[in-house]
């Protein structure tokens, strides 16, 4: 709002600015490698759609907060809009320390996420990438999922996957 003083929008356009599309919080239940049952808790954030589909990471981080999660979404519309690119801003987490999870629990979580967002996200929708401590191996397993819950191979859902995957280069 203050930087908003030195330019010349008008009240529309901030509103639009200002308050996300969309905000979807979910539980994830994941059951850990000992059997005890754990719930991490998720957020998948759409900023503006007017562009495109939205599109933004995804972050693994023991401090991810909803707050956060909006103001990168926020930072993806204007990256998007300043590169002349179809997309506006998504951003998406997890509170969770990756490096305490095994490979497996993992994988569980990672796939739980997706599960729960199935609904929001989608090559038309919104593209999820990798971003702080996710990796093209994750992605790969969230490609996956969708893929199996939307029961079709649909490797344009995510980027930054695997090249046999349907990656890419660079």
């Amino acid at each position: 709002d203050r930087a908003a003083q030195f330019a010349t929008i008008d009240s529309e356009a901030l509103d639009r600015l200002r308050y996300p599309k969309s905000v979807v919080n979910v539980s994830i239940p994941v059951r850990m490698d000992d059997g005890s049952l754990r719930i991490f808790e998720g957020y998948r954030v759409r900023h503006d759609d007017t562009r495109g589909p939205t599109k933004g990471g995804i972050r693994f981080h023991p401090q991810v907060h909803l707050g956060e999660v909006k103001a990168l979404a926020f930072w993806m519309t204007c990256k998007c809009a300043v590169a002349g690119i179809p997309f506006g801003g998504g951003k998406g987490g997890v509170i969770v320390n990756p490096k305490e999870l095994s490979r497996m629990e993992l994988e569980r979580l990672s796939r739980g996420f997706v599960q729960q967002l199935a609904d929001f996200i989608g090559p038309d929708t919104d593209i999820p990438a990798p971003d702080v401590y996710t990796n093209s191996m994750i992605m790969g397993w969230m490609m996956d999922e969708y893929s199996t819950i939307q029961r079709r191979r649909t490797p344009d859902v995510i980027t930054g996957k695997p090249i046999p995957l349907g990656g890419s280069l660079g």
